[in-house]
């Protein structure tokens, strides 16, 4: 290759992912080891590549079209596309070739020998994961790079750097009276650190000792062990802030130990969070639990953006960010309900107010809708029916007030027929099993998954045992389930800043939520519901299938890889939108799409295409008529 040509080149890898990720030197060392080919419009790859060696391929200028070996259109490729991880067998790859390339422009390539690569993989190993021949490894290469950060405020810090390392440590056989003693005596009272020689064996707080030794009249030089409470949570010194302060939220607790092999490095206090005006929006909860109307209520809609914004520019991971939101969302519908039944007075029979969709699964998002339900006992009366309707029209408008938009389809405990007795939900249940047409399916694939939030738990537990025993003894079910979900295709990947379709269309926005998230979670149904699993979550649905082998661990990672990336790739660009001041949405224009973008979702839409064609071969029993 000319040396003049080197420049040039190297100035436009470099704009490339992952190039841009490599040092300079490294840079160029493979721009000179790089050949230029030009393809004619219909000429293939073969035609021109001329010998053994193996290539990475950058589309330089043109565009070229990818086939699998029966026809099937897999991914048309634009100028800064890259190819060729899995075009040959490789001993890191187990697909042999699977698909034809040709040029359907005249195209100008750059081919980077695999020789060159393995070269860069020796001496600088840390560049390894960008050039993976697996999918999975390439998209956890992208969640570590896009979106670590490491001076995000105290969201983000080590425990280490703020737990206080001044903490009262006592014996679980010293007296009550000593223990109290000690407490009193340190710089910062409030709480003692419980050990049996070296082990950590409990904690115990003022408030403990106030509510279960003084309150009950309990004999001071009784051992702390009695009154302590045992086998407290923990953190290791190096986790976020966050983890700690979500898990204190989650448990309700003031005080937690930070530990390193059961040696003892500090202590994390509520107190020491909150003075953080940041940090305070993890506290939310109990905030809105001492909310006393509505408009207070509506007045802390704004801490709950800021808690996503922070756990998003954290780069926390998604499952967390869904479980914080959760739980947020969880302690305005139970504040709400609480005010309305002051309103409404005490409810005339049990009753279960219960959430689905991404509440159920514990996968909260700054757009998550309302999808909920009551669950009212069987000896609900028709008059008793107007209160629940009037609870369920309450809670749905007040949930609306604090910034959770009603559910566009109605499934909504304010609507009649989501407002019924046990009896009328395990007939609807019954009905939509055995009756699996497309209306009767959607109704299901809502309610699949439930979680009761408030009220009692028995009603919820009884329906949900019922729906699972009637779903999996219902093998028509299975296969109505796994054609539906089957039927839609993930893009084949973003072509000239266009969403290009399987059937060759092109459309100037991609939907992230409809073509790609929805496939992942039904496929999660299909596969917990295969498994009789339990689980609600979706990354644990795909484990538990696995435990069951189900499903290749190879197939696992890959899954759970493209989900993982998928949802932090939503979350930051709904986090984009709130900090221009614009309504988030899961609608994401094409030609916003850059090198980076669009290599790593044309692997998930690759994963995501390659586990329809798994389950669709795994359940085919199941699909034959």
């Amino acid at each position: 290759m000319p040396e003049t040509l080197l420049p040039n080149i190297t100035q436009f890898i470099a704009q490339i992912d992952p190039f841009d990720k490599l040092p300079k030197s490294m840079l160029s060392a493979l721009a000179s080891s790089i050949k230029i080919t030009y393809l004619h419009k219909d000429e293939s790859i073969e035609q021109v590549a001329g010998s053994n060696e193996k290539y990475l391929y950058v589309v330089r200028t043109g565009a070229m079209e990818q086939r699998k070996l029966n026809g099937v259109l897999r991914a048309k490729l634009a100028p800064e596309d890259l190819f060729g991880f899995s075009l040959h067998q490789d001993e890191h790859c187990t697909d042999a070739k699977g698909y034809t390339v040709k040029a359907i422009d005249n195209t100008l390539l750059y081919l980077l020998p695999h020789s060159a690569l393995l070269t860069l993989v020796k001496s600088h190993p840390e560049c390894a994961q960008h050039f993976a021949f697996e999918a999975k490894i390439r998209l956890q290469s992208a969640l570590d790079v896009v979106w670590s950060n490491k001076d995000k405020g105290l969201f983000v810090k080590r425990v280490a750097d703020v737990a206080n390392d001044d903490v009262v440590v006592v014996e679980h056989s010293d007296s009550i009276r000593a223990v109290a003693k000690a407490m009193c005596e340190s710089p910062r009272p409030g709480c003692a650190v419980v050990f049996n020689q070296d082990v950590l064996v409990g904690i115990i707080t003022d408030r403990d000792i106030t509510a279960r030794v003084v309150v009950n009249g309990l004999d001071g030089q009784l051992p702390i062990s009695q009154v302590m409470t045992r086998n407290p949570l923990t953190v290791e010194p190096d986790e976020l802030v966050l983890k700690a302060a979500s898990l204190m939220m989650q448990h309700n607790i003031s005080h937690i130990p930070v530990v390193s092999n059961n040696h003892l490095c500090g202590l994390l206090t509520k107190s020491q969070l909150v003075q953080n005006h940041r940090v305070q929006a993890i506290f939310l909860i109990e905030k809105i639990k001492c909310a006393q109307d509505i408009k207070t209520l509506i007045k802390l809609t704004a801490e709950r953006q800021a808690i996503f914004e922070a756990l998003v520019e954290g780069h926390v991971a998604a499952d967390i960010i869904g479980k914080v939101m959760t739980m947020v969302l969880d302690a305005f519908t139970q504040q709400i309900i609480d005010l309305a039944l002051i309103t409404l007075g005490p409810a005339p029979c049990a009753f279960a107010w219960v959430v689905a969709g991404s509440g159920a699964r514990n996968e909260v998002h700054i757009l998550s809708d309302q999808d909920n339900a009551l669950i009212l006992s069987d000896e609900v009366t028709e008059q008793d029916k107007h209160y629940f309707q009037q609870l369920g029209r309450d809670v749905n408008q007040g949930l609306a007030e604090c910034a959770y938009a009603t559910c566009p389809d109605h499934y909504m405990a304010q609507i009649s027929k989501w407002c019924q007795p046990l009896a009328n939900w395990q007939h609807y249940y019954k009905t939509w099993v055995e009756n699996a047409d497309y209306a009767r399916l959607m109704n299901l694939t809502v309610f699949l998954e439930t979680r009761v939030v408030y009220g009692d738990v028995g009603l919820a537990q009884t329906l949900n045992t019922f729906l699972h025993h009637t779903v999996t003894s219902n093998r028509f079910f299975l296969r109505a389930l796994v054609a539906k979900t089957t039927a839609v295709s993930p893009p084949l990947g973003i072509f000239n800043q266009q969403v290009l379709a399987k059937n060759g269309t092109a459309g100037d926005v991609l939907d992230i939520k409809k073509h790609v998230l929805n496939l992942i979670i039904d496929l999660a149904r299909i596969y917990g519901l295969s498994v009789q699993s339990q689980a609600l979550e979706t990354q644990a649905r795909f484990i538990a299938a696995n435990a069951a082998n189900q499903l290749s661990d190879s197939v696992l990672k890959d899954i759970l890889g493209a989900y993982q990336f998928i949802c932090q790739y939503r979350f930051n660009h709904q986090l984009t939108a709130l900090k221009a001041g614009e309504v988030p949405t899961n609608q994401i224009d094409a030609a916003t799409f850059g090198s980076f973008e669009r290599k790593h979702l044309k692997d998930v839409f690759r994963i995501i295409e390659n586990l329809q064609d798994v389950a669709k071969r795994t359940f085919s029993d199941e699909l034959a008529d």
